[in-house]
Formats: structure tokens, sequence, C-alpha cells
């Protein structure tokens, strides 16, 4: 049942950047109650993906919807699972841009991230990954590397090595 509030938890920025991609839709015309009511949904939405009880689902919805099947690669931390499964109702829009993977049934999924955080302080783990951006953005030599950090996935860097997750995962077979 502790899996349930998983669902709950949202990141200290999301409140910003989910803010930005629905902050223009009043303008297109759609009332804001509207609005309001769909973000509602996609987080109760939330709730019951997040469990370990369910197994599969019929395949016409697991076509379709997300589910606790394809939301459990999402918070995988094996190299075949990160930036994976992004979507919060549909996982159509994950098969469409080549973000979906199943669960694969020969190993379990490692839940966590690929390197801990070190801290039990509330402040640092809320924003170590915002200022480990800053400090990307800072080492870069110009606009085009500090868009790049911004834009392209995570692992991506101006001087080093190319660790995001599709690179490695090419590298790997």
């Amino acid at each position: 049942m502790g899996e349930f509030g998983t669902a709950l938890r949202q990141g200290v920025g999301e409140r910003i950047h989910k803010f930005l991609f629905w902050l223009w839709l009043p303008l297109l015309g759609f009332d804001p109650a509207m609005i309001i009511i769909m973000i509602s949904f996609s987080l109760f939405y939330q709730f019951w993906i997040h469990t370990t009880g369910v197994k599969r689902l019929h395949p016409w919805f697991e076509a379709v919807f997300n589910t606790p099947f394809h939301h459990r690669v999402h918070h995988g931390s094996n190299l075949r699972y990160l930036d994976r499964n992004y979507g919060g109702v549909l996982i159509t829009w994950d098969k469409l841009f080549g973000a979906f993977s199943p669960e694969h049934d020969d190993g379990p999924v490692a839940y966590g991230l690929t390197s801990n955080i070190d801290s039990n302080n509330i402040g640092w783990v809320a924003l170590h990954e915002y200022v480990a951006i800053g400090r990307d953005l800072k080492r870069a030599n110009n606009w085009r590397d500090r868009l790049r950090y911004l834009l392209l996935a995570p692992g991506w860097s101006h001087d080093g090595e190319d660790k995001r997750a599709s690179v490695l995962r090419r590298a790997q077979t």
C-alpha cells in the first residue's frame, strides 16, 4: 500500500515546468476549470499505476493507456529501462516517439536512481539535480551547449563521454 503514496509525491520543479505547459491553454479558449479538472484527473490516475500488485491488463487497454505494467519501467534504473515510459495517462505517445519499453520477464525492474544521493537533507534531495544542471550550464563554453544541457537527455556532456541512456544501450549491443 505504501507504493500508492509515491504517486502523490510531486517534485518541486514540476510545479513550474508543468505550469508552463498548461498556461497557454486558456489563450486557446479552454475553460480554466476544465484545465484544473484535467490536471486533477491526471494526478488521480497516477495513484493507481504505482502498484506492484497488478501484472498485466487486457491487451487493448495496455495498447493505449499507461498501466502499472508500463509504469514500473519508468521507475527502473536498469539500463534497458532508463528514460522510458514517460506517459501519465496514455502510453501511445511513448510508443509514437520511441520512448516505450515493455517490462521484461527475464529480470526484475531495479527501482531507484542510477547513483544514490548521499544526504538526508530534504532541501538537497529536492534540489540537487537543479544544482547539477546549473553547474553544467556554467561549465558550458557557448549557448549552443547550454541549450543542449537543457534539451537533450540526461548524460550528455559537451566535454566528456556521452552517457545518455540511448547511447549506452547502443554500445551494449
